[in-house]
Parts: structure tokens; C-alpha cells; sequence
């Protein structure tokens, strides 16, 4: 999943980014309103986390600018970052189209937690597992199983692999999958996205089982839906 973390103050910027980069998640920054705006006009992010408070273009105008732009599809989720604890506060940034609200100084571990849930929605699970095609992911615990084995992933397998299961059934085309498992730093003239597909696709099949990531060819990749016959 593609992330953007939006916050003026540099360091906790940097270190909400760094934390979520070491669960797996791709994550650009933004030190500024403008720049998010930016960055969102041609990267499309699954999930926003956004400083209220920032000089120039601020955090709401960014969340209503992003609401209102129709070009933006799918809309990402948004996480409202702020010191401003008051009721009124939090019916403001939610009424701009924010999807939840966490009041600093916050722990990163309900940061996280919060991100997991958000992404959920968007993948249409309510739990912390998403279980498909007999493939079994646990984004709290950061684990991976096939039936009785367990996946000895890396962070950007699991990354690759949850991205694919929230979007089982679709093909994903190359570009595509760049797009959201991995950051801007990323070089899209690189063999990177199938290289990881044929790691991934090694460690599912590890046990005899048959794959469940299937090349579309000409078009990208298609997770099964269903689990598939022996």
C-alpha cells in the first residue's frame, strides 16, 4: 500500500514515515500542504496521514482540495493528525472528508493500528486478517500462511502480497502495482516489480501448492479469488 505522510515538523515526519516503512508499507513525505497537493496530482495514494496545523496551505484545505478533486480515483483514506483535541476540531476535519482523527502526542503503535483499519475499509475487511484463495494474511502481526505453512516473507512480499489480496480478482498491471507497494525512489525502468512477483510467487508455491498469481498477459497480474484445485 502507497502512503503519504503530510507534517511540517520534520523529525516526526521522517519518523512516522521511517515506522511505517519497517511494516511494510511504501511511504512518500511531505513537509508542507503544497507539496502534498503536489504529490498527489500525480501519485496515487491508498492512505494519507495529515498534519492539521502547517503554515500556508494547511491540512483541511489539503483534505477538501483532495475531496474535491474528481480526477482522484479511487479517493484515499485520510488520517487527521493534530494537537487540537477539542470536539469542535474533530467535526471539522471530519466534515472536511477526513476518515479518522488521532490527537498528538500519540504512540506509533495506535497510529498504526488506525492505518491497518483504514485499509481495511478500503480492501472490504473488517478484521485484522484477510483470508483469500487459501491464503492467509495477519497485518497486526505482520504474517503470512498457506494452509499449515507458514511465509517467510520479506516487507515488500508482504506488502506485494496484501496489496494483491485486497484486489483479488483484478488485474493489476505492472505500473500499477509500482504505483502502490513501492515509493517514489523507486526506478520504474527496473525488472523490480516481477522479480518480486517471481520471489513471492516461489514462496506460495514452496509447498506443492498450486499458484494463485496468474500473468495476464499483456496486461499484469490477477490474484485468484477463489482457492485453486490440487
Amino acid at each position: 500500500m502507497r502512503l503519504l505522510v503530510v507534517d511540517d515538523e520534520r523529525e516526526l515526519a521522517d519518523a512516522v514515515a521511517k515506522g511505517l516503512r519497517n511494516e511494510g508499507y511504501a511511504v512518500d513525505v511531505a513537509y508542507d500542504g503544497d507539496e502534498a497537493l503536489d504529490k498527489l496530482g500525480y501519485t496515487p495514494y491508498d492512505l494519507i496521514c495529515l498534519d492539521v496545523t502547517m503554515p500556508g496551505t494547511d491540512g483541511r484545505a489539503v483534505c477538501r482540495a483532495v475531496r474535491a478533486d474528481v480526477t482522484i480515483d479511487p479517493q484515499p483514506r485520510v488520517l487527521m493528525l493534530t494537537a487540537r483535541d477539542a470536539l469542535e476540531d474533530r467535526i471539522a476535519g471530519l466534515d472536511d472528508g477526513a476518515d479518522d482523527y488521532l490527537v498528538k502526542p500519540f504512540a506509533f503503535g495506535e497510529l498504526s493500528a488506525r492505518v491497518r483499519s483504514l485499509l481495511r475499509r478500503e480492501a472490504g475487511g473488517s478484521g485484522a486478517v484477510l483470508r483469500v484463495a487459501g491464503v492467509e494474511l495477519d497485518t497486526a502481526r505482520h504474517q503470512a500462511r498457506r494452509g499449515d505453512r507458514e511465509l517467510d516473507l520479506t516487507a515488500k512480499e508482504f506488502a506485494l502480497l496484501h496489496y494483491f489480496m485486497a484486489n483479488a480478482g483484478v488485474v493489476l498491471s505492472q505500473e500499477t502495482l509500482l504505483e502502490h507497494v513501492w515509493d517514489e525512489h523507486a526506478d520504474p525502468f527496473t525488472n523490480t516489480v516481477r522479480v518480486t512477483i517471481g520471489t513471492l510467487r516461489r514462496k506460495l508455491m514452496a509447498g506443492g501448492e498450486p499458484t494463485v498469481i496468474d500473468t495476464v498477459i499483456g496486461r499484469g497480474y490477477r490474484f485468484h479469488e477463489d482457492e485453486p484445485s490440487p
